[in-house]
């Protein structure tokens, strides 16, 4: 696919529904007893494959294109489901579905596409097999199909995370929300806290005090509406597009801003980008953001930052590659194990374009600015890679092919669409 291009971008857009939120409506209102509504879901792929899930496990979900309805079955309603599931290309679907079915009383077997089944998921199944779940990857090894045989006699844990990461320690909620007694979870750096919040908006009981978790099961859930606020993750394409791009300025309606997600917010407060925030609404964490054409510094971003900001970490990397003087990303070695290994992806598909970026084991070394030029790139596979290389594409002067471009629809199904309605003087 040929990727536009652009002088300047101007205009108003609002981004899709958060992915995460998205992906936990549909779990808790599963899990939960009684109606749960959902409204502004977002009808990527992934979620997608979260909603066709649950309905295999027996859960009546209907989707009337507007609002979808979850006829709530609670934990001991699910049912076995009769071959095993496809989660597409969707990590956090089969993470923390892992956590809910380890408790059900039947086998559960998850499976994807050529790039799940090459993601790692040992880091799930060693707690849940603490747990007392039996579960086995494909050939003994840790990748998928995953097939869980699940225990009503799950035990609680007090478990210290080797990793920030939300989907582990979500799948743990989940299970740990089934066994009896207390669990512990200590994060190693908070990560996205979305499932907490949840299981207090579904009515659950959750401590959360710094970097330690404690929850004590089993706990019976009732259903709720939940209203989903834009993915600041699809914002940040557009917030590193206005501030690199001349002449421009871009404003994102409804975005999420969850303190546990705002990493991207404090980077480019930091390299000096140009933005405000306005209708801020503190109830459902969401506000208008506006970004303007920026002169942009270097910086480094590590440690507590990483898990605020894991999945904007390749657009961020672009970003840095318009910023005057040396970026340094380290402490994310997360990023290894996403979609694709976005550190040696992100590098490889900038340096295609004449970034002068280069991986290490923990992150990468992006020197600034640099005027990139045209090329062939590749997404991988990757929505987030995509995406960004399209929001490369806009700075140069040179036609840039991207293959792999129908990944996007992973999680912004309408992202070009978005892209073509902000320009100006289209080249």
């Amino acid at each position: 696919m040929k990727l536009l291009q652009a002088k300047s971008l101007k205009g108003t857009i609002e981004v899709p529904a958060d992915k995460s939120i998205s992906h936990r409506s549909i779990m808790f209102g599963a899990i939960a007893k009684g109606t749960t509504t959902v409204k502004n879901f977002l009808r990527g792929e992934d979620c997608l494959s979260t909603l066709n899930g649950f309905k295999k496990l027996g859960v009546p979900i209907i989707d009337d294109g507007e609002v979808i309805t979850i006829e709530g079955v609670g934990f001991d309603g699910l049912k076995a489901a009769n071959e095993a599931i496809d989660l597409g290309n969707s990590g956090t679907s089969i993470r923390l579905m892992m956590g809910i079915v380890a408790g059900a009383p039947f086998t559960t077997t998850f499976f994807g596409d050529e790039y799940l089944n090459r993601r790692p998921m040992n880091r799930v199944m060693a707690p849940l097999r603490q747990m007392g779940a039996h579960l086995n990857g494909n050939a003994q090894t840790e990748y998928p199909p995953i097939t869980i045989q699940g225990t009503t006699q799950l035990q609680p844990i007090h478990y210290e995370m080797p990793i920030a990461s939300a989907q582990v320690k979500s799948a743990i909620l989940f299970a740990a929300l089934q066994a009896k007694g207390t669990s512990t979870i200590i994060e190693k750096e908070p990560s996205r806290n979305h499932t907490e919040q949840m299981i207090k908006q579904f009515g659950g009981q959750i401590a959360v005090e710094d970097k330690t978790i404690t929850i004590t099961g089993p706990q019976a859930l009732t259903g709720q509406t939940v209203i989903v606020p834009g993915d600041i993750s699809s914002a940040a394409f557009f917030l590193v597009a206005g501030a690199i791009m001349p002449n421009s300025e871009i404003t994102l309606k409804n975005v999420g801003i969850n303190p546990t997600r705002t990493g991207i917010l404090d980077v480019l407060e930091k390299m000096g980008a140009n933005y405000h925030l306005s209708e801020i609404d503190s109830i459902n964490e969401s506000a208008t953001i506006t970004i303007q054409t920026s002169q942009l510094k270097a910086t480094t971003i590590e440690g507590s930052d990483i898990p605020r900001l894991i999945d904007e970490l390749p657009i961020i990397a672009l970003l840095a590659t318009q910023a005057k003087g040396t970026t340094i990303i380290r402490n994310a070695e997360e990023l290894k194990v996403k979609e694709t290994n976005r550190i040696d992806a992100t590098c490889e598909e900038l340096s295609k374009l004449g970034a002068n970026i280069e991986p290490t084991d923990d992150g990468m070394i992006i020197h600034g600015p640099c005027q990139l030029h045209g090329g062939n790139v590749d997404s991988r596979g990757d929505h987030r890679i995509g995406m960004m290389l399209q929001i490369a594409a806009l700075l140069t002067d040179e036609v840039v092919e991207l293959t792999k471009a129908e990944a996007v629809a992973v999680s912004y199904p309408h992202f070009f669409d978005d892209v073509k309605s902000l320009i100006q003087n289209e080249a």
